[in-house]
Formats: C-alpha cells, sequence, structure tokens
C-alpha cells in the first residue's frame, strides 16, 4: 500500500510542480487571477498542516498567500516531508487532532495520505477553470493522462 500511495504523492508533486511553473512564466502573473494564487497556496498549506498534525507540530495558516516564487519550495519541503511520513509511519495509526474550529477528529494516516492527494485534485481543477476563464492553458492533471505519460 506504501508503494501505491508513493504513486499518487508522485503524481500530485508532479503537477503541482507543473502549476507552479505557470504562476512563474513570465508575465503570466498579470493574467492570473489572485484567487488562483490563493488557491495554490490554500494546496501547500493544507499538505504542510496535514503532515504536522501527524508528526505533531504547529499548524499553519491554511489560507496564507505566498508570492509566487516561494510555491516551489515550499512544494519541494512538503513532498519531503510527506514522504519521510510515509517511509517511517504506520499507515494504519490513528492521528487524533482539532481542527481550526477546536473539533475533535482522528483519522487513520492511509486516510490522511488520500485525503491531502484528492485535496489537491480538487483545488487544482478550481485552478484550472479560472485559468480558462482568464483565456490561458491549464495544467492537464488528470491521474490517468499522468500515467499514460510517466
Amino acid at each position: 500500500m506504501k508503494k501505491y500511495f508513493k504513486e499518487l504523492l508522485e503524481y500530485s508533486h508532479f503537477y503541482n510542480q507543473e502549476l507552479i511553473k505557470k504562476f512563474n512564466d513570465g508575465d503570466l502573473h498579470y493574467v492570473l487571477s489572485e484567487s488562483s494564487r490563493r488557491l495554490m497556496s490554500h494546496i501547500l498549506n493544507e499538505q504542510s498542516a496535514w503532515s504536522n498534525r501527524i508528526m505533531q507540530k504547529d499548524l499553519v495558516d491554511v489560507w496564507k498567500v505566498w508570492d509566487a516564487n516561494e510555491l516551489e519550495k515550499i512544494e519541494a519541503q512538503n513532498y519531503k516531508e510527506t514522504l519521510e511520513i510515509l517511509e517511517k509511519e504506520d499507515l494504519e495509526r490513528i492521528v487524533q487532532y482539532k481542527t481550526p474550529k477546536g473539533e475533535q477528529f482522528s483519522n487513520s494516516i492511509k486516510d490522511i495520505m488520500f485525503h491531502i492527494v484528492n485535496h489537491s485534485t480538487y483545488h487544482r481543477g478550481q485552478i484550472a477553470k479560472e485559468f480558462r476563464q482568464k483565456g490561458v492553458d491549464p495544467v492537464i492533471s488528470d491521474f490517468i493522462y499522468y500515467k499514460q505519460n510517466a
């Protein structure tokens, strides 16, 4: 199962990187909406927040908006930390945490790993829609497309 989650994390990392390239592509930053940058930052912040929950570290502000030139570094750090968790942790281990609203939850690391990938995919789809509305070709980030081209 760890091998499969590693593949899913690689897929998500690859397309996060491709999307970040768009945010740093010449003059595109004049066309791309603040909302798209906010969503990209949110993808990265949420992954960091989930890793921190697993490692019992302080949470981050999941809606902090990063400058486009910081996104690549944050994505690389997230990917490294998530792979380390995947390698070292028991995927069945239950993580107890509180939401920002103070609600108590518990989930397995396996479920958290799936959530990280699924959450990123969801928001990349929203960004793709915004790109199309601005006349920018979106990053095609379907998993099946990734598998055909990997």
